[in-house]
């Protein structure tokens, strides 16, 4: 048994010092949990795919349409199944207009305002107002030019409300749904390209619309330059953001196909605002009153001469 004074406490310098003294010891490093631990550097990204995939959003796209499978697990035939689409508020509406209207170069608009939550809420009330705004305005536009000619009998033209509703909303639709089939059928031939799903196409086709809106109702001033310049001012702006957001998606693939994408994307939002420029109010329309009818004088003479 060992003696009393052989049981006594020794205190050891550090793990350094005890490897030196003896460096065939075994050492246990216990941390301390206050601290915290440093970071080992990771091997550098590359600058090619993975930036378009952090543009995209690929990192979070498993997320989001895990998310989006949870709040869409109604049946497509039931009104909750649509709730979910019109389920934003205020501020996430005011904030994806502003993107719309101030377009950040290098910045995708699904990426920043749409992807985490994609809705109709916004484009369908930017298109209803788009609608009334253009008929209106051409009514009034049509009232102004002709204000002050005798002849002229203003008739509203109730008409050009429905004609425009199909317009716009025909394009807000089956633009974006061709696009989505063009891009999902491009996805199947080069599997480097990622496709934007039909909801988010539509949210950013809506969205962009909503700068016509301003623009429609100045396009009361009759005066034809001043119409070309804000049309062309809000096509270069509703058009940006069209060709900003697709860009990535599009680049990957052959150059001319990609190129040949965005100028159709260009021309076709080129399409609908000069047409409705021209159709609205440029178009000639005289509503005159009807000719004069005969006198009584001359109605007399005719029938004496009969």
């Amino acid at each position: 048994m060992a003696a009393v004074d052989d049981l006594q406490f020794e205190e050891f310098g550090d793990a350094a010092t005890a490897l030196v003294a003896n460096p065939d010891a075994t050492t246990i490093s216990i941390e301390d949990p206050n601290e915290t631990p440093k970071h080992q550097p990771g091997p550098p990204r590359g600058s090619g795919r993975e930036e378009d995939d952090e543009l995209l959003g690929n990192d979070d796209s498993d997320k989001t349409e895990l998310l989006a499978g949870q709040k869409k697990s109604s049946p497509f035939w039931t009104f909750e199944y649509y709730q979910t689409f019109f389920d934003v508020d205020t501020y996430q509406v005011f904030d994806r207009i502003k993107g719309s209207l101030l377009p950040i170069p290098g910045k995708n608009f699904v990426r920043l305002y749409i992807r985490s939550n994609p809705d109709l809420y916004g484009p369908f009330w930017i298109c209803a107002t788009l609608v009334f705004a253009i008929a209106i305005s051409g009514n009034l536009s049509n009232f102004l030019i002709h204000l002050g000619e005798k002849t002229y009998h203003y008739v509203p033209e109730f008409r050009k409300v429905s004609i425009a509703a199909t317009i716009i909303y025909a394009y807000a639709w089956l633009v974006p749904l061709a696009l989505w089939g063009f891009l999902v059928w491009r996805n199947s031939k080069v599997m480097n390209i990622v496709s934007y799903s039909f909801l988010e196409i539509v949210c950013v086709y809506g969205y962009s619309l909503f700068i016509y809106i301003p623009t429609a109702i100045l396009w009361i001033i009759p005066q034809k330059a001043v119409r070309w310049i804000l049309v062309m001012i809000a096509l270069a702006i509703s058009g940006s953001v069209l060709a900003m957001t697709f860009w990535p998606a599009v680049r990957e693939d052959n150059r001319r196909i990609a190129l040949a994408t965005i100028v159709t994307i260009v021309l076709l939002h080129m399409l609908l605002s000069v047409g409705c420029l021209a159709y609205f109010f440029d178009a000639p329309e005289m509503d005159h009153l009807p000719p004069a009818t005969a006198t009584p004088n001359q109605t007399v003479a005719a029938a004496k001469s009969s």
